[in-house]
C-alpha cells in the first residue's frame, strides 16, 4: 500500500508528512488543529514572544492530560479487579 503525502501547519510552520491511510490523516489533521488552537489561545492569555515556548506550553498541556488519562484508567482497572475477586469469592462461597 503507498503512503499518502500531506501537509501539516502548526504555528505557522508547514510539515510534510507521510500516512498510511485516510483515517491517520484524519488524526493529524484534528491534531494539529487542537495544537494550533491551543497555541492561539495561549497567545491571547498570556504575553509570550517565543513560538517555542507556546508550544512546549502546547506540549505540556497535551502529555499531561494523557498521563492523567493513564493514571485513571490504571485506577480503574484497580476497582475492577477487586470487584471481580469479590464476587468470584460470593460465588465460590455459595457453591459449597
Amino acid at each position: 500500500m503507498e503512503k499518502l503525502r500531506i501537509n501539516i501547519v502548526i504555528a505557522g510552520r508547514t510539515y510534510p508528512l507521510s500516512v498510511n491511510n485516510t483515517k491517520e490523516e484524519e488524526g493529524m489533521r484534528k491534531a494539529a488543529n487542537a495544537i494550533n488552537t491551543l497555541i492561539s489561545k495561549y497567545e491571547q492569555n498570556y504575553a509570550v514572544s517565543d513560538k517555542q515556548d507556546v508550544l512546549a506550553m502546547c506540549a505540556l498541556q497535551f502529555a499531561s492530560k494523557l498521563e492523567i488519562s493513564s493514571l485513571h484508567k490504571e485506577e480503574s482497572n484497580t476497582e475492577t479487579i477487586n470487584k471481580i475477586k469479590e464476587l468470584t469469592q460470593l460465588v465460590e462461597t455459595h457453591l459449597k
